[in-house]
C-alpha cells in the first residue's frame, strides 16, 4: 500500500453483504471546510445496507444514482491526521467523532482508514469512552436527539409538508418500540434525562438491559402485543415504523402524538380524527448536537452499548448480523 493508498470496503455493483470488498483505495483530499480523520472505528447503520442494495424498496424516481466504486458509511472515531486551512476548532491529533455528510447518498465514505469530513459534522470526542463506544453514537443519537430534543435545523422535511417538532417529555408518559436497538435504546435513556415515563417495547433477551438504562416499564411483544397492552401514552416513537405503525395510533391520548422513524405510515385520516400528530424527520449532520450528547456521555447519563465487533476486513461478517435481527444496541467495524 503507497502513501497515498488505504484499505476500504468499496462496492462495484448493488447487492447482498458479497458485494462488499477490503480492497485499496486513494486517501481522499482535503477540501476547505474538511478534517482528514484517520478512522479508529466505524459504527454501521441501517442506511448502509439499504444503500449497499441499491435502496431496492424506495420507488424508481427515489432510488439513487451513484458512481461505483462506492465506500458505504457515515458514522466515525478517529484522530485528526490533517486540517484544512480554514478549520481552527481543530487540531491534529484531536480525537473526534461524528456522522459525515448524512444525508447525502455515497459521499461520507467512512468504511476506511482515512475520512475527509467537513469540520461541522464532528465534536471532540468524549474522553470518557473510547473510540469502539463513540463510534456507535452519531446516526442513533442525533436520530433520537431531533426527534425528541432539538431539531437543530431549518431544512425542508422530504417527507412530510409541515416540519416535524419535538414535544415537551417532561412528565410525558412515553412508548420507545423497539427500544433494544441503536435509536432506541438511547431514545430511551434522553427521554428518561428529560424527565418521562418511558415504556420500552423488545423482545424477552433484553428486558434486563433495558430496566438497566432506566426503562420503567417494559413490553415483552413476543408476549404481548403492546397496542393492546397500553393506553393514554403522549407519545410513541416507533424506531421501527413502517406500514405496521398505524397499529400504535389506538395506544396515544388525543393530544398525543406518533413519530415513526422510517416511512410507511398511511393512517393520515384515523390519526386527524383521533387528534394525534404524526411526524418524521431525516436525521442530518450536526457537530455542535453532537458536542451536547458528548456531554452525556462522558458524564455517563447516555450510554451506547455495542453489539458486536468486526473488523473492517470483515464487514461483510458485520452486515449479516444487522440483518439477523434481535440487535442490541450497535455494531462496529474496528479499523485499529
Amino acid at each position: 500500500m503507497s502513501k497515498d493508498t488505504m484499505k476500504a470496503i468499496r462496492l462495484h455493483e448493488f447487492g447482498g453483504p458479497e458485494v462488499l470488498h477490503y480492497e485499496e483505495a486513494p486517501i481522499p483530499q482535503l477540501k476547505s471546510g474538511e478534517v482528514l480523520v484517520r478512522v479508529h472505528a466505524v459504527g454501521i447503520n441501517p442506511p448502509d445496507w439499504y444503500l449497499r442494495e441499491g435502496y431496492k424498496d424506495l420507488p424508481p424516481d427515489w432510488q439513487p444514482q451513484v458512481a461505483f466504486p462506492l465506500i458505504l458509511g457515515s458514522d466515525i472515531s478517529g484522530v485528526v491526521e490533517a486540517v484544512a486551512i480554514d478549520v481552527d476548532h481543530f487540531s491534529v491529533g484531536d480525537e473526534v467523532f461524528g456522522m459525515v455528510r448524512f444525508p447525502s447518498v455515497g459521499e461520507s465514505a467512512a468504511y476506511a482508514e482515512y475520512v475527509a469530513a467537513p469540520a461541522s459534522d464532528l465534536a471532540l470526542k468524549p474522553a470518557g469512552i473510547d473510540h469502539i463506544h463513540a463510534a456507535g453514537v452519531p446516526m442513533a443519537a442525533l436520530t433520537a436527539w431531533q426527534f425528541l430534543v432539538d431539531l437543530g435545523h431549518d431544512e425542508a422535511n422530504p417527507f412530510q409538508s409541515y416540519s416535524h417538532h419535538p414535544v415537551p417529555l417532561k412528565g410525558k408518559k412515553v412508548l420507545i418500540n423497539g427500544a433494544a436497538g441503536g435509536v432506541g435504546h438511547l431514545a430511551l435513556q434522553l427521554a428518561k434525562w428529560k424527565g418521562a415515563h418511558v415504556i420500552a417495547v423488545a423482545s424477552t433477551r433484553h428486558e434486563s438491559f433495558l430496566r438497566e438504562l432506566g426503562a420503567d416499564e417494559f413490553i415483552d411483544y413476543t408476549k404481548n402485543k403492546p397496542e393492546y397492552s397500553v393506553h393514554d401514552i403522549d407519545l410513541v416513537l416507533d424506531t421501527l415504523g413502517g406500514p405496521t405503525t398505524g397499529r400504535f395510533l389506538r395506544t396515544i391520548q388525543r393530544g398525543g402524538a406518533l413519530f415513526p422513524v422510517f416511512l410507511g405510515f398511511s393512517d393520515e385520516e384515523e390519526a386527524t380524527n383521533l387528534g394525534i400528530t404524526v411526524s418524521t424527520t431525516q436525521v442530518r449532520s450536526n457537530g455542535s448536537q453532537l458536542a451536547e450528547l458528548g456531554q452525556l456521555l462522558d458524564s455517563g447519563k447516555v450510554q451506547v452499548a455495542i453489539d458486536s465487533t468486526f473488523a473492517l476486513a470483515d464487514a461483510r461478517q458485520a452486515h449479516e448480523r444487522a440483518t439477523s435481527g434481535h440487535i442490541q444496541g450497535k455494531i462496529i467495524l474496528t479499523v485499529l
